[in-house]
């Protein structure tokens, strides 16, 4: 199964379990650009279950959009855990959803810090209740760390729905 193939399949889970629950997603998305979004909006009646998607790829736009602390990203970086979480939970309160995933992360190939290699990703997903974060570390090019992002964030989402 190609990684297109795979995402379809993901995303139309995905639409399936949050159908199932009668949730509402949203996406906050840094290094996938909307990835996840389009994914999901590819489903046939992905607008029962998709409210919207905030591409927050600056710093300035994860605090005006999502009201990400401008501290915490000074302090964490905006490729770190923390920042996934606060992502996720800014989406929930910017939307009308009940769950919400966030991506942030290194695409490459250029971007990497010292302990953030090129692929470093970090995943949040949220709901009223809590929020689970993720840090992976992806290879292959820019392309291949995007794809493999979009694809773990939505496997994510079917762990934190079911």
């Amino acid at each position: 199964m190609s990684n297109s193939d795979t995402i379809l399949d993901l995303a139309a889970q995905v639409g399936k379990a949050l159908q199932d629950k009668g949730l509402i997603l949203a996406t906050a998305e840094s290094c996938t650009g909307g990835g996840v979004a389009q994914a999901v909006t590819e489903i046939a009646g992905s607008t029962g279950w998709f409210d919207c998607g905030f591409i927050t790829y600056s710093n300035a736009s994860k605090t005006e959009m999502l009201d990400v602390s401008a501290a915490l990203i000074a302090q964490m970086g905006s490729v770190s855990e923390e920042v996934a979480a606060a992502m996720a939970s800014g989406a929930l309160g910017s939307s009308n959803a009940h769950i919400a995933v966030s991506t942030t992360g290194i695409a490459g190939p250029t971007g990497a810090v010292p302990g953030k290699p090129v692929g470093t990703v970090c995943f949040g997903w949220a709901n009223a209740d809590t929020v689970h974060t993720e840090r992976l570390v992806f290879s292959g090019d820019r392309r291949a760390v995007r794809e493999q992002t979009v694809i773990h964030a939505l496997q994510g989402l079917l762990r934190f729905i079911n």
